[in-house]
Order: C-alpha cells, then sequence, then structure tokens
C-alpha cells in the first residue's frame, strides 16, 4: 500500500489573493472560478482568506473534456476543432462559470502542466487564462517553465494578477 501525505505549502504569495479579496469585498462584487490544470489551487489560494464567501460563489475543477462540456457548456465542436487548452474552451470556461450564479467576474483556467500531454504545437506548460465579466472578456496564453508544480503555481499566480488588475479598472 502507498501512502503519500504532504502539507501543501504557500503556493504563491498570499498578499497577491488578499489584494484581490479586499478589492472583491470592498466593490461588493462576486467570483467563479473554473480550473483545470491547476486543479483548485487558485481556490485553494482565494478561500484561505477569511470572509471569501463574501465574493466566492463557486469553484469548478473540469479536469475532463466531458465536464467542461456539462459543466461549464464548452461545446464539444470548439473542442473538436481547437482542443480544451485553446482561446475558444477558455473563454467559454469563463463564461459558463460565470453564468451558474451570475457572479460579477469568473476566471478560467486551462493548460498543460506535464510531464506528459504537450504536443507539437501545443508544449509544456502552454497555458491559457480568461477573465470574464459581464461586458469585458480578457484572455492570455503564457507558456511557463519548471515543474508540474511550478507551472500550476505561476498560472495560478497569473491569474490573480490579470484578475487584480481588471478589479482595478473596474469602479
Amino acid at each position: 500500500m502507498l501512502l503519500i501525505a504532504f502539507a501543501l505549502p504557500i503556493i504563491f504569495p498570499m498578499k497577491l489573493a488578499q489584494k484581490v479579496a479586499y478589492l472583491l469585498i470592498k466593490k461588493k462584487k462576486t467570483l467563479s472560478l473554473a480550473e483545470s490544470c491547476t486543479g483548485g489551487l487558485l481556490s485553494h489560494a482565494l478561500t484561505n482568506i477569511p470572509g471569501s464567501s463574501a465574493f466566492f460563489k463557486v469553484g469548478i475543477i473540469a479536469y475532463a473534456n466531458e465536464a467542461k462540456q456539462k459543466l461549464l457548456n464548452v461545446s464539444s465542436a470548439t473542442i473538436k476543432k481547437h482542443g480544451v487548452v485553446s482561446f475558444p474552451a477558455i473563454e467559454q470556461m469563463a463564461k459558463g462559470v460565470r453564468s451558474i450564479l451570475k457572479t460579477d467576474f469568473s476566471v478560467a483556467i486551462s493548460g498543460i502542466a506535464g510531464p506528459t500531454g504537450a504536443t507539437a504545437t501545443k508544449p509544456l506548460g502552454l497555458t491559457f487564462i480568461a477573465v470574464s465579466s459581464k461586458n469585458r472578456m480578457n484572455s492570455f496564453h503564457f507558456v511557463f517553465k519548471g515543474s508540474r508544480l511550478s507551472i500550476k503555481k505561476q498560472a495560478a499566480t497569473k491569474a490573480l494578477t490579470i484578475l487584480l488588475d481588471l478589479l482595478n479598472e473596474t469602479k
């Protein structure tokens, strides 16, 4: 029998998550998350903040394509044509999770954390992040370097940074 036990260290700057939480609470805005390659790390960071229930409404870890389709309304045509690590898929994920509880903002993350899954056109570390509001969709792609955990950490940190930027622009 194999037992794996570890303590999850603070994996990214908590000050960044706290800034996001502060602005969401101050502006009385709500947030939903759709995570794939980060496996809930972004949800973990935000729900570790006392009072997060004031803004955090739902986090979905949609790892399988079927979950992305059934829970987040990512179309099978998008998956077939572009794959789940793509701009069209990530934007559908962000829109889909925001619609579940009609939150003000959503963040969606999908990528290839490795060590397997990379292809000639989609390298290891390729990650798509979308931040959505009612009137805006900001989507980006990055190629992060490092181990699986490092890529997950970088993706979650970048998502927080993008969300913080959007919150700072929002009244």
